[in-house]
């Protein structure tokens, strides 16, 4: 079975995965959707449709 990864997202709405079994990082916070690495990367597709941080757009 593939490693369970999480979305994770910083305060200027970036995205990115993250293993879950490991503590997010400061400065990032969960975005509640959990799956394999290729499934995150997808959500994250589907989620992040304006790659500008937010402070610029």
């Amino acid at each position: 079975m593939s490693a369970l990864h999480t979305v994770v997202v910083n305060h200027e709405e970036q995205y990115s995965v993250w293993p879950a079994d490991l503590p997010v990082p400061a400065g990032w916070r969960e975005a509640g959707f959990r799956g394999t690495r290729a499934e995150a990367l997808a959500h994250i597709e589907t989620v992040w449709t304006d790659l500008r941080p937010a402070s610029v757009r």
